[in-house]
């Protein structure tokens, strides 16, 4: 069983906002795989399907964005997930928009959302998936990672969305290395 997790805050008021990436990609993985079946439960939505003959928990925690390592802490316990069997995808800063990057372990970088899940787990030895939202032109980045795109950056984030879900397939398939390989 593996369970990937999209990072977001819950709310129309928030919804396609940049910091909502997370949830963007884990709602076209679902889409994609044709989910039907989901649960509110473990403070997320959690989706239920077969991928390659294996359980896949696709989920969103609706703790809102910095408080996300208290539901993945529920969902990890509650299904026996192991730390390789689970992906966070989040969207970051520091990379340009609609770049993607593969991580086998690592910190936070200082987003707050990865820090909850690494203080609730104890360890920051677990997959994630970065999807670039870019700095903003100013400094507020507050206010920056809760606007929507623009529609020229959508022609961006689109595609990256995109590879972001041939990227999670693959690393369900053939493994977070492999996957690394062919997408960063």
């Amino acid at each position: 069983m593996k369970l990937i997790v999209g990072l977001g805050n819950p709310g129309q008021e928030y919804k396609n906002t940049r910091h909502n990436v997370g949830f963007m990609v884990v709602e076209e993985l679902a889409r994609e795989l044709r989910v039907i079946r989901q649960k509110y439960v473990h403070s997320g939505v959690v989706a239920w399907t077969r991928f390659h003959g294996e359980t896949l928990l696709i989920a969103k925690p609706l703790t809102f964005m910095n408080l996300s390592g208290k539901a993945v802490q529920q969902m990890v316990k509650a299904n026996h997930i192991t730390l390789s069997e689970l992906m966070v995808v989040v969207d970051d800063l520091d990379l340009e928009l609609g770049v993607i990057r593969l991580r086998a372990r690592g910190g936070s970088g200082g987003h707050k959302g990865l820090q909850s899940i690494i203080d609730c787990l104890g360890t920051q030895d677990f997959p994630r998936l970065r999807v670039g939202i870019g700095r903003p032109p100013g400094e507020d980045v507050i206010d920056w990672v809760l606007t929507r795109f623009s529609p020229d950056e959508e022609t961006v984030v689109k595609p990256a969305i995109d590879q972001a879900v041939k990227a999670l397939k693959l690393w369900l398939v053939s493994g977070i290395e492999k996957a690394m390989n062919r997408y960063n």
